[in-house]
């Protein structure tokens, strides 16, 4: 009983460490408290700018350019990672061009995607739907061809339809995969949303928020942003990791 109250504040064990080591750079004069902010200082800021809802427009303007990046790459990817991976000699056609690309830093095409098309939002949004796109399809190909061969071979067995087996059992079995593909998609989706907002022309977003604050030496905003940042990554990857849990219940199960 112990044992399992304990266990419920392990995730606190992260951010108590942060705090501290943080607190204690600042208080020892390692770094400057004109570079660094106190961590107290920089959360009570970002509970200010929540407060006065001058946080919000940029917040809602990188979530919705990821969720436009996520959800174009997920209506590409998932089914064209899934008809790849039926078929490996078709994959193995294109393997060379999917890993030079996903292992390309996606930033690095930023002044490609500017010359197509130009400084605007769907600049933000293809660049970073083109770098989720190439992991989901990645994850689920493999998903589809490393589906358990017994549980193939006995539905082979019992007449079922390749249809049906492609359907109900590479299909099913492709999910955990697939699903570990969308969770580092999104969380790729909003990085490459918020460094196109740092240096590709933007009026809004955390991005912009954070360069714009370095510029004007606003530490305390650029701090407090880049901690809004981070929790927004880390909530997008919970929400996935529990979607995870209740929709592929049998991922891991022989």
């Amino acid at each position: 009983m112990q044992f399992n109250f304990l266990k419920r504040f392990l995730p606190l064990v992260g951010p108590a460490f942060l705090y501290l080591i943080w607190a204690t750079a600042v208080s020892a004069k390692w770094v400057s408290a004109t570079l660094l902010p106190a961590p107290s200082t920089t959360v009570l800021y970002m509970f200010h700018v929540f407060s006065t809802g001058s946080i919000f427009p940029d917040l809602w303007a990188t979530v919705a350019r990821t969720f436009y990046a996520f959800l174009g790459a997920c209506v590409i990817g998932v089914p064209l990672g899934v008809v790849l991976g039926s078929s490996p000699p078709i994959y193995k056609s294109v393997e060379f061009l999917i890993d030079f690309f996903r292992s390309t830093p996606s930033s690095a095409l930023i002044p490609l995607f500017m010359l197509i098309f130009g400084i605007t939002d769907i600049n933000k949004v293809a660049i970073a739907g083109f770098a989720a796109v190439l992991v989901i399809i990645f994850n689920s190909a493999y998903g589809v061809m490393n589906a358990k061969k017994t549980r193939v071979m006995a539905a082979q067995t019992m007449g079922v339809s390749r249809f049906h087996i492609f359907k109900d059992v590479l299909l099913m079995e492709s999910l955990p995969q697939t699903f570990i593909g969308l969770r580092t998609g999104i969380s790729l989706a909003l990085v490459i949303v918020i460094v196109a907002e740092m240096f590709i022309g933007s009026e809004s977003g955390l991005g912009h928020r954070i360069i714009d604050a370095q510029q004007v030496f606003n530490i305390k905003d650029m701090y407090s942003s880049i901690l809004v940042t981070g929790a927004l990554g880390y909530l997008l990857n919970l929400i996935f990791m529990l979607l995870e849990r209740r929709l592929i219940h049998w991922g891991g199960k022989g």
